[in-house]
C-alpha cells in the first residue's frame, strides 16, 4: 500500500500526541510505510506555520476546509475541541477520507448518529482516539478473563479522577459550558466507559447521579459564573451477563492526575489495576494454601505485546504517548483491511448512547435501559 498522506486539524495536546504518532509508527513497528504528513490546519496561519515546522508537515492553512479538500490527504487526525468533532469529522468523510478523531464524539447525541451515518455511506474507516485499550497490559488483562484466571467475573469499579478543575479559584474555561457537555461523564469518563467496553461489551442499564463541588467560578475580567456542567458523576451499572459494576468520575479531585482506576472480581480471584501505574497491574487467584494467597504485582514485559516494538526489558514501562502509536498502528491496519483493535464510530456511538442514558437517568432520577 502507497503512504498514507496526512492531514491534522488541532495542534493542542491531543494535535501534538497524533503528529508524534503519525512520525513514529514506521519507527516502532517497522511493517508499514512511513506516513507522508502533508497538511496542517490550525486557527490563524502564524500558528499552523509554527506547528507545521515542528511536527513535520508540509503544508499548513488556516482554514481546515482547504486541508479536508487537499488530494493528497488520505487520512485527517481531528484534535480540535469537543464541539467541533462533528463537522470537521463528517466534512472528511464527505470527501472520502478516512478520519482519525478524538473521543467523544460529540456533545449532542444527533451529531454523532450523523457522525456514524457518514461513516457508514463513506465506506472510510473512521476511529475514535480511545488509547487506553492499546496498553499491552490491558490487553493482558483481557486475555486472562478470556482464559477464565478469575473465574466469571460478577462485579466491577471503575474511578477516573483528575484535579484540573479542583481549585475552586480556577477561571471559568469552556469546559464549564453545558453547550460542550454534561461534565466529567463525557469530558473524561468515555475512558473507562471504553475499557469496560474492550474488556466485557457495552452497558446495558445505569442509575446516575451528578455533582457540581463549586456553583460557580471567577472571570478573568472580574465577577464570576454559573459553573453548568457537572464536575463528578457516580453511576451505578449492569453489564452483560449478570454483570454488575459502578463507575466514580471526578475531574475535582485534588492530587489526582490521571486516575482510572479499575477493580475486577471474579469467583476465582481480582484484578487490580491503575492508569497512574499503567505498567503494572495486580492478580489475586484463590487456588492453593490459603496461607500463600495473596495479590502478585506483575510488570510489562516484552511478553505482553507490543510492548516489545519499543523496549526489550521489563519493567521499564510505556507512557500516554506510546499507546498513541500503538493505536496509529491499528488505524492503518484497519485501513489496510486487517483485523485491529480500535473504537469505530459505531462503538462509539453506543459509549456516548450510555453517557446520554446516565445524563437521563439523573434527570429522571430512574434506572434507565439502553437499547
Amino acid at each position: 500500500m502507497k503512504p498514507l498522506g496526512i492531514g491534522l486539524i488541532g495542534t493542542g495536546y491531543m494535535g501534538k500526541c497524533h503528529a508524534l504518532a503519525w512520525n513514529a509508527v514506521k519507527t516502532v513497528f517497522g511493517d508499514v510505510e512511513r506516513p507522508c504528513l502533508v497538511h496542517l490546519a490550525e486557527a490563524n496561519a502564524e500558528l499552523a506555520g509554527v506547528r507545521a515546522a515542528e511536527f513535520g508537515f508540509e503544508k499548513a492553512t488556516d482554514d481546515w476546509r482547504a486541508l479536508i479538500a487537499d488530494p493528497d490527504v488520505d487520512v485527517v487526525s481531528v484534535t480540535t475541541p469537543n464541539q467541533f468533532h462533528a463537522e470537521m469529522a463528517i466534512a472528511a468523510l464527505e470527501a472520502g477520507k478516512h478520519v482519525w478523531c478524538e473521543k467523544p464524539m460529540a456533545p449532542a447525541y444527533a451529531d454523532a448518529e450523523r457522525m456514524l451515518q457518514t461513516a457508514r455511506q463513506s465506506g472510510r474507516v473512521a476511529v475514535l482516539g480511545y488509547n487506553y485499550i492499546q496498553n499491552p497490559i490491558m490487553r493482558h488483562i483481557k486475555t486472562l478473563i478470556g482464559e477464565g484466571a478469575i473465574g466469571s467475573v460478577n462485579h466491577i469499579r471503575v474511578e477516573m479522577d483528575e484535579d484540573f478543575m479542583a481549585d475552586p479559584d480556577g477561571l471559568f474555561y469552556w469546559k464549564s459550558e453545558l453547550s460542550v457537555g454534561y461534565g466529567a461523564l463525557d469530558d473524561f469518563a468515555v475512558h473507562p466507559l471504553s475499557l469496560l467496553w474492550y474488556l466485557f461489551g457495552h452497558v446495558e442499564a445505569v442509575a446516575a447521579d451528578m455533582v457540581k463541588p463549586y456553583a460557580d467560578r471567577p472571570l478573568k475580567e472580574g465577577g464570576r459564573r454559573a459553573v453548568e456542567n457537572y464536575d463528578a458523576a457516580n453511576v451505578l451499572m449492569r453489564l452483560g451477563g449478570g454483570i454488575s459494576a459502578v463507575l466514580m468520575a471526578n475531574r475535582a479531585a485534588w492530587g489526582r492526575k490521571g486516575r482510572i482506576a479499575l477493580q475486577i472480581y471474579g469467583s476465582k480471584g481480582s484484578i487490580l489495576y491503575d492508569q497512574e501505574r499503567m505498567n503494572e497491574f495486580e492478580l489475586y487467584q484463590a487456588e492453593g494454601r490459603g496461607s500463600e494467597q495473596g495479590f502478585r504485582k506483575i510488570l510489562a514485559a516484552p511478553a505482553h505485546q507490543p510492548y516489545d516494538r519499543f523496549i526489550p526489558a521489563p519493567g521499564h514501562g510505556l507512557g500516554f504517548n506510546d499507546l498513541k502509536i500503538i493505536e496509529c498502528r491499528e488505524l492503518i491496519r484497519a485501513i489496510s483491511g486487517e483485523p485491529a483493535s480500535i473504537v469505530t464510530f459505531e462503538d462509539g456511538l453506543r459509549i456516548e448512547k450510555s453517557v446520554h442514558a446516565m445524563a437521563q437517568s439523573f434527570h429522571e432520577r430512574r434506572w434507565i435501559e439502553i437499547g
